[in-house]
């Protein structure tokens, strides 16, 4: 390999994203994409936005979008800075609270970009293992720079508590990134504690909830001299005026929303009693996913499904293999993938 590339660059290996596989009449569970399409106010801005404005920067603070998500969330829009993507969010924070010196911390298991992003930056991991129970399990006097707190976890689909997650973040003495892209599919999130505590951010996603994957739009919430450290790290015209105003659409649009996310909860609910009853070990999820160690070898059924066009996410990796997880479709998409496994796997 080329000397000239950084060492720590050199022996990394990147992130590996869920397939999108180009497949005739596939059912794809396999990324957690909201199935239902976004608001129609969301087509309404594209269809009526001027393209002769494409000739001119967009607003590089998302003043009207930060000013719509400060009402939503109680608070001002300079708690807020709005990114390309939760994983900007989530590299920013990186760069912006560990020193060359210091470390970042994770759950083990949870989002397999953060050990990337460590490597990114070459400094120490120090992952928290919690596959006895996948339960809440903080070491005692623990310390890192930055620790990233996926809540709803993944791939579990679990939530923390969250009087430990505000104890934990009271005592740590770093930063904490809470990781709430699933949060509207939750009974509950942290978020108050970003507004509340001086050392916490939540990061926020348009695309689970609203239904703009492709659109690559997050958000970060958190005290004014953390977002505004954050802000002198941000490409300068991060959000293009066409994601403005899509996702400005979608935003204000909160029923759209809220009716996709209970439908998705009712699926969840329903594929899990079903996948139980065909003697599945299934997590009570929390997201738009279900994680579940099937009744027979999971790499199989992985494979079988494959087969018949129905797409879920399978790591073959020493702690997951027995594991898949499956994204919460539509009710006809779910109705396949159940009568696949019970007539033909």
């Amino acid at each position: 390999m080329n000397k000239r590339i950084r060492a720590s660059v050199r022996a990394m290996t990147g992130y590996v994203p869920g397939e999108q596989p180009r497949i005739p009449d596939i059912v794809k569970l396999n990324t957690n994409e909201n199935p239902y399409p976004p608001s129609p106010a969301v087509a309404a801005a594209l269809a009526g936005f001027d393209a002769a404005l494409l000739r001119l920067y967009p607003d590089p603070v998302c003043s009207e979008l930060r000013q719509e998500l400060a009402k939503l969330h109680g608070c001002k829009p300079e708690n807020i800075l709005v990114v390309n993507g939760s994983d900007e969010a989530l590299r920013l924070v990186a760069e912006c609270f560990v020193e060359n010196d210091g470390s970042i911390g994770y759950f083990d298991p949870s989002y397999s970009l953060y050990p990337v992003l460590a490597a990114m930056r070459d400094v120490e991991t120090r992952p928290v293992d919690i596959w006895l129970d996948l339960t809440w399990r903080m070491p005692p006097a623990y310390e890192a720079s930055l620790f990233y707190l996926t809540n709803p976890n993944a791939p579990t689909g679990l939530l923390f508590d969250k009087e430990k997650v505000r104890d934990f973040c009271r005592d740590f003495a770093g930063v904490v990134l809470i990781d709430e892209a699933y949060a509207d599919f939750a009974r509950a999130n942290c978020l108050d504690l970003a507004l509340e505590l001086p050392n916490v951010l939540i990061c926020r996603t348009l695309s689970k909830s609203y239904s703009l994957a492709g659109l690559r739009l997050g958000y970060l919430v958190g005290a004014e001299d953390l977002i505004a450290a954050l802000n002198k790290l941000r490409d300068s015209y991060n959000i293009d005026r066409l994601a403005q105003a899509a996702a400005l659409a979608a935003v204000r649009d909160q029923a759209w929303m809220l009716a996709n996310v209970e439908k998705i909860r009712q699926t969840r609910t329903r594929l899990t009693h079903a996948l139980r009853e065909l003697g599945w070990q299934v997590y009570d999820s929390e997201t738009n996913f279900v994680w579940a160690r099937p009744d027979q070898p999971a790499g199989e059924v992985f494979a079988a499904l494959r087969e018949r066009a129905i797409i879920v996410r399978y790591w073959n990796s020493p702690h997951l293999r027995d594991f898949i997880r499956i994204t919460v479709g539509t009710g006809e998409q779910i109705d396949k993938l159940l009568r696949v496994l019970r007539k033909e796997i």
